[in-house]
């Protein structure tokens, strides 16, 4: 049973309670079914429409909720979204891959077959367009063995060969079709190849009109090519193999010597973003990119990601068995109560007292950039502090997943920590509504989402001070800016720095109820809306794009 109003007051939370379905042997209680959710628009209807329209075309290995990986694909349908809601034409391009649920696609259509070049031969290539969360997809499907498989990443083909076949096969359908973007939008190494065919092949032949925007979301994913693989989409590789295009500077004076996707995409790319101001910063001191950036520094820039706010909505969310909003919070004790039962967590009823216990929860991929000597420390210091932890996640390494998986085993019998080896949207909407503080220990983060959607839903932030999570958390006890105060902050990798930082946010949740109460509301409050974001980006487009054609 899902609840559809705000809660209003304690009577009523009590009845509302009474009534929830929270568990059953058969199914997980996050996996009832569910209302589905409108988000055709992004949610803004005040936001007035841009005079000078332009058509942007995004293409990418990533897109939120159908190919969703990491944050990439949130982005890209978030930023999409608010470009359509400003009055602009925004298409994505998508490779369709055999994993993908076609059920949410609408208007599902093949366009037109055609052939693109690969490896010396063309391969017929269909062409579909259907409508994802309101926006306009079109999907690549090639007729040979790429993108086969149950997931995004990880078929049994070269993914480096089949992105660059991607990348071509949609600059080849723009020239069968004769369609030209103001903008063409790529990201990531899996389409860093797509510049270089642009501007060394595609623009020469009929492709005048676009521009090229490349966003990098993670500098640590370089696209490793060898010379004989770029070759094989039509390209010259030995051409790209200096240090003013795409080489690899770490292979220089090896054998052989290699290409970078991403680097080739920074030097013949218009304009390069990274995902937070922190990030551009950081990456221009450090990394062996550094340089490729420093000389192409008057085209990079840093804009902060914003959340898509139609789906991460406390007042609207079909995933939360009680609604609530920064006016009325009332409804965040039912999310707790209802996670907390559902999981088998000890649970201290709506009546919080003066020992009432925090629920911290870390919604993050198991990597090593993510902190996970920290997060292992936090599950045991959490418990210690007489709080509870839950984990949501998944491991790719091998190692990591048995390292967790013995940790499961040791606290998932408590009352105190759920270890959940896994990702489901459902749950971690209901994990969100139910925190009261988010924990994101990374050891780098070119921007961070979880810490704004964790905002979004009332939990106060626990991060580490870095990339875009130092562009948006600020310590509640910096005094030299109390007006942005709205989290708590450690700049150590250490256990100590971490422990430091729990053990004041506990202090805080538990000795100035009254304060923490008025933190909640304001951090509910502030606006990491893409619509803010999207508003850059079109700047930066503008600032490339050709007015006259």
């Amino acid at each position: 049973m899902t609840i559809i109003a705000l809660i209003h007051d304690t009577e009523v939370s009590r009845l509302v309670l009474s009534k929830l379905v929270l568990v059953s042997d058969e199914i997980p209680f996050w996996k009832k079914e569910f209302p589905s959710l409108d988000i055709s628009s992004n949610g803004h209807v005040n936001v007035p429409k841009d005079s000078d329209l332009m058509h942007i075309a995004h293409v990418t290995a990533e897109m939120a909720p159908i190919a969703k990986v990491g944050g990439l694909g949130d982005v890209v349908t978030g930023l999409a979204r608010a470009c359509l809601t400003r009055g602009h034409k925004v298409d994505v391009f998508l490779p369709f891959y055999e994993c993908i649920n076609k059920q949410q696609i609408n208007d599902l259509t093949l366009v037109v077959t055609y052939d693109s070049f690969h490896d010396e031969n063309w391969i017929p290539v269909n062409m579909y367009r259907g409508v994802v969360s309101g926006i306009p997809v079109m999907f690549v499907e090639p007729t040979n063995h790429f993108f086969k498989g149950q997931n995004v990443y990880g078929g049994s083909y070269d993914e480096l060969e089949a992105y660059l076949f991607f990348s071509r096969a949609c600059l080849e359908w723009m020239q069968v079709t004769g369609t030209q973007p103001d903008i063409i939008h790529v990201h990531e190494w899996q389409t860093g190849g797509l510049p270089l065919l642009y501007w060394d092949m595609y623009h020469y032949l009929c492709l005048k009109k676009p521009r090229i925007v490349l966003t990098i979301h993670n500098m640590e994913h370089y696209g490793e090519c060898r010379k004989e693989q770029l070759s094989k989409c039509g390209l010259d590789g030995s051409t790209y193999a200096t240090e003013e295009k795409a080489v690899d500077d770490r292979t220089i004076g090896h054998n052989p010597e290699r290409l970078s996707l991403l680097k080739g995409g920074i030097v013949y790319s218009n304009s390069v973003v990274t995902v937070s101001p922190t990030y551009l910063k950081e990456t221009l001191c450090s990394g062996w990119l550094a340089g490729t950036l420093i000389r192409h520094r008057d085209k990079y820039f840093g804009v902060l990601n914003g959340i898509d706010t139609t789906i991460w909505n406390p007042a609207t969310d079909v995933f939360l068995p009680a609604k609530f909003d920064a006016s009325n919070i009332e409804g965040k004790k039912i999310c707790k109560l209802h996670v907390q039962k559902g999981l088998g967590l000890a649970s201290e009823g709506l009546e919080q007292g003066p020992d009432r216990v925090p629920l911290v929860v870390c919604i993050t991929r198991l990597v090593a950039q993510k902190g996970l000597h920290l997060i292992t420390n936090a599950i045991k210091y959490v418990e210690e502090l007489g709080g509870q932890l839950v984990v949501l996640g998944k491991a790719s390494d091998a190692r990591v997943e048995r390292e967790f998986e013995g940790l499961a085993k040791l606290h998932n019998q408590g009352s105190s920590v759920r270890i959940l080896l896994m990702y489901s949207e459902e749950l971690s909407h209901m994990l969100y509504a139910a925190a009261d503080m988010v924990l994101v220990p990374s050891i780098y983060e070119p921007c961070g989402l979880a810490q704004m959607i964790g905002m979004r839903y009332g939990a106060i932030p626990v991060v580490r001070k870095t990339g875009g999570l130092a562009d948006t958390v600020f310590d509640m006890d910096d005094h030299s800016q109390p007006e942005l105060a709205n989290g708590f902050v450690f700049e150590g990798i250490d256990e100590g720095s971490l422990n430091n930082s729990l053990d004041r946010a506990f202090s805080y949740y538990q000795q100035k109820a009254d304060e923490w109460g008025g933190i909640v509301k304001k951090v509910m409050q502030t606006d990491n809306s893409w619509n803010n974001t999207a508003g850059k980006y079109i700047d930066i487009y503008n600032s490339v794009r050709v007015k006259e054609y």
